[in-house]
Parts: C-alpha cells; sequence; structure tokens
C-alpha cells in the first residue's frame, strides 16, 4: 500500500503512531499485502491481455486518452510488484528487517532497502495519481477540439516531473539531517505527508469537475450533431457518464482509508501518551484502518480496470497477431467506413443547410468514440445504436 509511513518507519527515532501500526501483526500485515497485490496483478494482467472471440476494430491510432489509462495500469501493476518484493522480504528475513532499526548501525542495507522499496511504491502510485488526473483534463479537452496524441508529451513531462519532485522533496525533509538521526517532531514530517498526499486530494477534489463539466460539454456535442438530443444520444451520454462515475467510486473506496488512517495517526501523535485507555478506540480504528488500507490500495489496478474496460473474459488470445488491445482507442472503423453520406442523406427533403462537414463528423465521432471506450459489448452496442457511429 502507498502510505507514508513506510518511509517514516526507516528512521530509528520514528514517532509512536508509525511504530504502533508497523509493528501491529507485521507477519499478518504483509500476508495481506501480498495475497492482494498478488490478485490485483494476476487480474489486471489478464484484464489487459488480448481475448479470443473479440472481433478485431480497425483503429489507425491509440488516443491520448487510451493511452493514458493504459499508463495507470502500468503504474498500478509496478506498484504491486514493489509491494510483493517489499513484503516477501519482510516475512522472509527478519533479522534483515530488525537492522532498520539499530541506531548507528555498520550495515546500510537494511536501511537502503527500506528507503529504496517504500520511494518505489510511493513514487508509483503517486504517479498513478497525476495520470488520472491527466486523464480528466484530457477528456475535457478532447471534448473540446483542445487535446490530441501530442499533448501526451506534455502529460509525460507533467506527471513524472511532479512524482519525482514531489517525492524526493519530501525524502530529502523527512530524513534531514541524515537516515541514521531523523530530526524529533511532526514538524519535519508534514511536509512529506502534504507532498504525498497532494495528488489524491487534487484527483479527489478536482476530478469530479472536470468530469461535470466533460459530461455536459458532451451532451451539448451531441444535440449539435442534428439540433435534437435522442434517445441514442442520451444512452451515449449516460454511458460515458457512468464511465465516470465509476472511475471515481474506485478511486474513493480504495483511498478513502488512507486518509482516514493517517487524520487518526496525527490525532494520536498529537497526544501527551498514545497509550492511555481513552484513546483505546481512536487506536483500535487507526489499526483496523491500516489492514484495509493493504487490502485496497493494491485492489486499485484491477478495480481501475474493471471501471475502464468492464470485464473482458478470461479466454485469452496468446496468438498474438496484429489486433486492436483492450486499452486501444474505439475510434473505429466505422467512422471511416462511413466518412461519407448514407444515401438517405441524398433525400430532396433534406435541406443543405442541416448538413455537416466530414470533417466535423469524423472530429466529433472520435471526441465521443475516446470517452465511451469501453468493453466489446458496450462499444458494439452503442456503435449499433448511436447516430454518432452511423453515417450522415
Amino acid at each position: 500500500m502507498a502510505s507514508p509511513r513506510l518511509e517514516t518507519y526507516c528512521c530509528p527515532n520514528r514517532d509512536a503512531a508509525t511504530q504502533l501500526v508497523m509493528n501491529f501483526q507485521p507477519e499478518v500485515f504483509c500476508g495481506v499485502c501480498i495475497g492482494s497485490s498478488s490478485v490485483s496483478l494476476l487480474l489486471t494482467i489478464l484484464q489487459l491481455l488480448p481475448k479470443k472471440g473479440q472481433s478485431p476494430r480497425k483503429t489507425p491510432k491509440a488516443s491520448s486518452s487510451s493511452t493514458i489509462l493504459l499508463l495507470i495500469s502500468i503504474c498500478d501493476i509496478l506498484g504491486c510488484l514493489g509491494l510483493i518484493f517489499r513484503s516477501s522480504v519482510w516475512l522472509g528475513f527478519p533479522d534483515f528487517i530488525a537492522n532498520i532499526s539499530v541506531v548507528n548501525g555498520t550495515d546500510m542495507w537494511p536501511s537502503a532497502f527500506c528507503v529504496g522499496s517504500a520511494m518505489w511504491i510511493q513514487l508509483l502510485y503517486s504517479a498513478g495519481f497525476w495520470w488520472l488526473f491527466c486523464y480528466a483534463v484530457d477528456s475535457y479537452l478532447v471534448v473540446r477540439r483542445s487535446a490530441g496524441l501530442s499533448t501526451i508529451v506534455l502529460y509525460h513531462m507533467m506527471t513524472w516531473g511532479l512524482a519525482v519532485m514531489l517525492c524526493v522533496e519530501g525524502i530529502a525533509l523527512l530524513y534531514y539531517p541524515s537516515l541514521s538521526n531523523c530530526e524529533n517532531g511532526l514538524e519535519h514530517a508534514v511536509p512529506h505527508y502534504i507532498t504525498t498526499y497532494a495528488p489524491l486530494l487534487l484527483v479527489l477534489m478536482v476530478n469530479p469537475i472536470l468530469f461535470r463539466r466533460t459530461v455536459s460539454a458532451v451532451a451539448s456535442l451531441l444535440k449539435g450533431r442534428q439540433g435534437i438530443y435522442t434517445e441514442n444520444e442520451r444512452r451515449l451520454g449516460t454511458e460515458i457518464q457512468i464511465r465516470f462515475f465509476k472511475i471515481m467510486l474506485v478511486f474513493v473506496i480504495c483511498w478513502s482509508s488512507n486518509i482516514i488512517n493517517e487524520s487518526l495517526l496525527f490525532y494520536l501523535e498529537m497526544q501527551p501518551d498514545i497509550n492511555e485507555m481513552p484513546l483505546k478506540n481512536i487506536r483500535s480504528a487507526a489499526l483496523i484502518t491500516w489492514i484495509i488500507m493493504g487490502v485496497l490500495n493494491p485492489m486499485q489496478g484491477f478495480l481501475f480496470t474493471l471501471a475502464f474496460y468492464g470485464w473482458t473474459g478470461w479466454r485469452v488470445d496468446l496468438k498474438w497477431r496484429k489486433r486492436e488491445i483492450p486499452w486501444e482507442s474505439m475510434s473505429s472503423s466505422t467512422v471511416g467506413e462511413n466518412t461519407y453520406p448514407s444515401p438517405v442523406n441524398y433525400q430532396s427533403n433534406i435541406h443543405d443547410s442541416k448538413k455537416v462537414t466530414t470533417t466535423d463528423n469524423q472530429q466529433t465521432d472520435d471526441a465521443i468514440s475516446m470517452l465511451s471506450e469501453s468493453n466489446t459489448s458496450s462499444d458494439d452496442r452503442l456503435t449499433r445504436s448511436s447516430p454518432i457511429y452511423q453515417g450522415w
């Protein structure tokens, strides 16, 4: 799981609240992390592999939004690998882990492992937060026709740059003046917690606003095609709205426990003695949410693939022939095949003022398809039912 407590534990003079959660059933906690991470890792990879029975769709290139979704899944996969490695070493080499808390020890490998594994986990999950924020921004810009594949370079610079900068800055302040003698007091750890949870809070507060604006823009875009808002357009708009809702629901489920846990631990840190009887319920709540974090944080990867693509099935296609894989864009061949107006549009009772240019139609189709890409059945249903994917 991604918690600043992992880095704080690397300090020999760690605070009492960190000592409380890290020493609470460490074998059980590491086992929970390994189990949850392994399940999420395997199911996420299964979701992304091509499946038998899926009809290949001719797509010239992937959209920026679909690329971002793939990068979010990659961050989750690498984060789960870091959790599995860290927890496995924690369980398999207890003597090695015990040397982390040794003051003025000569063996630096335990501390290096503690810092390196914690930073790896924190960096990957923080990058995943930034990519999720970029997805919300890109979705809105795509509908406004202000984004494309060229903007993915800017997203890379922003995501990896901010993730690395904030992680390094927080770690430097946390381990000042040195790892073996971290500065005492809560104040030196606060910047580290802020840099860790800043992208998480950004997604929680800003993404719903961007998603809501995107849905409104989609409705306007659909109405502008024919001047009316039919049931098919309404169904497509609802599909996109549900997709955004599922993404935010998964994020809240997986990470709300982190905010609750940190709030409880910070409250305990401000008490003169966290072992007092009146604080028993708070200590219990902090320990419970600590275990919940170990379960839910790694499961984000698999749950996000369900929100992105739906369940893609068990039948993996290992023939690796050239075909579109699940994360690629749905700006399907229907757009290209129906570039020219259908015969019905040549009827004499259709006025020239109601005809839309082929370029505008294709731009609108691309924008909508980038947002509505889902599992195959959903894509086919929308393609068949919505005029957006039919000839004009």
